[in-house]
């Protein structure tokens, strides 16, 4: 699979490391936005991040990410569920910056000052939401962040997505430290060290490392360890035809009165740049089933 992330859990020490591989998504994504370097390289760390917190959910929940800052990239609102599927898009996809593009490059698209707000559908009666503010721009320091603070959890979050001089992301994949309830923190400190002394995400994965040779080479000096899920993970956006016309449905009569004059409405979508036309007979239909409602 070329886009997958593996979930594991040690036997003894209590820690949960996921690990996972993005760059045909956040490729995928960018040619629809038609993204320059610099937006590429924001929405792999925006769509690895959210790809992280997802694998953390129970099925049919969701979870997004909306990170507003005052660089020039503006706002950037990524979104996984629990089965991979991952979208997202950037206010200014046209955004430059001479590449190459590295972390310290995109903190400064994104901006330090601002905030990240963490969105869940956990099927519940009211979605929860969790703000914080900004730390660094960079998206793996600012998750950890929030995961620390907000949840309460101790966690190590690690993102690379760089684009090279040619202006190419080559790779993007991401990696998940986390304390189980009960678990040995020193362990987890320990784990964070061995991390920090090997070479960046990027330069594992382009020689050929894996994310399960990732977390092998974290967890087995210091625990048995059960690999417990290798997810695929892919593009999907959930808009449709029905839906935009379910949009519609809401305008006023005079709204849609307006569209009817105008011949036609078109509805696109900011995750995945559908377009979705609605003719004058089909607006005279909503119209005439708004009259019947009232």
């Amino acid at each position: 699979m070329e886009n997958y992330l593996v979930r594991a859990l040690t036997k003894k020490s209590g820690i949960r490391g996921l690990a996972c591989l993005t760059t045909g998504v956040v490729l995928k994504v960018a040619q629809r936005h038609n993204a320059s370097p610099a937006a590429t390289a924001a929405l792999g760390y925006g769509l690895t991040g959210v790809a992280l917190l997802g694998a953390l959910l129970k099925v049919q929940q969701r979870v997004g990410l909306k990170i507003e800052g005052d660089g020039p990239l503006g706002k950037m609102i990524v979104e996984s569920d629990s089965y991979g599927h991952l979208r997202g898009y950037i206010e200014h996809p046209d955004v430059a910056m001479a590449p190459p593009i590295d972390a310290d490059k995109v903190a400064e698209l994104i901006g330090q000052q601002g905030q990240l707000t963490v969105i869940k559908d956990l099927q519940l009666k009211d979605l929860y939401e969790s703000v914080v503010p900004l730390q660094t721009g960079r998206l793996d320091v600012d998750l950890t962040y929030y995961l620390i603070m907000s949840e309460q959890v101790p966690s190590v979050v690690e993102i690379s997505a760089p684009v090279d001089a040619d202006g190419v992301l080559r790779v993007a994949g991401g990696l998940l430290l986390q304390l189980m309830p009960g678990g040995d923190l020193e362990k987890l400190r320990q784990m964070a060290e061995r991390l920090d002394d090997l070479p960046s995400l990027d330069a594992l994965l382009s020689n050929g490392e894996t994310p399960q040779s990732i977390l092998a080479t974290l967890f087995s000096a210091h625990d048995d360890y059960d690999v417990l899920e290798v997810r695929a993970l892919q593009f999907r956006c959930e808009c449709s035809r029905e839906r935009s016309r379910q949009a519609l449905k809401v305008l006023s009569a005079q709204e849609l009165e307006e569209l009817l004059a105008e011949g036609e409405a078109v509805i696109e979508c900011h995750f995945c740049r559908e377009r979705y036309r609605f003719d004058r007979s089909e607006i005279q239909a909503l119209l005439d089933e708004k009259a019947k409602s009232n």
